[in-house]
């Protein structure tokens, strides 16, 4: 199991998510992210906006690889209990 925190994921926390494999990472990294949306939390909102820009970049392979660094982070961690 490895442990990645929501400012390390683009968000804007110090929350913890852990979990096997970066799917599943992504996953809470997503839910999280749902549920600041819904609370109206700015800094999570502003995190979401630059995520969004980089979506939608003119360069066609940013978010490929923003995610291909955040699966390169992930796979680096240590294992732990």
């Amino acid at each position: 199991m490895k442990t990645m925190t929501c400012k390390q994921l683009g968000g804007a926390c110090e929350k913890e998510f852990h979990a096997n494999t970066f799917e599943e990472i992504s996953e809470m990294s997503k839910q999280h992210g749902l549920e600041m949306f819904q609370q109206n939390d700015k800094a999570h909102l502003e995190a979401m906006n630059k995520m969004r820009a980089l979506m939608k970049s003119s360069n066609s392979n940013a978010m490929r690889n923003w995610l291909d660094a955040k699966r390169k982070e992930f796979e680096a961690l240590p294992n732990h209990l």
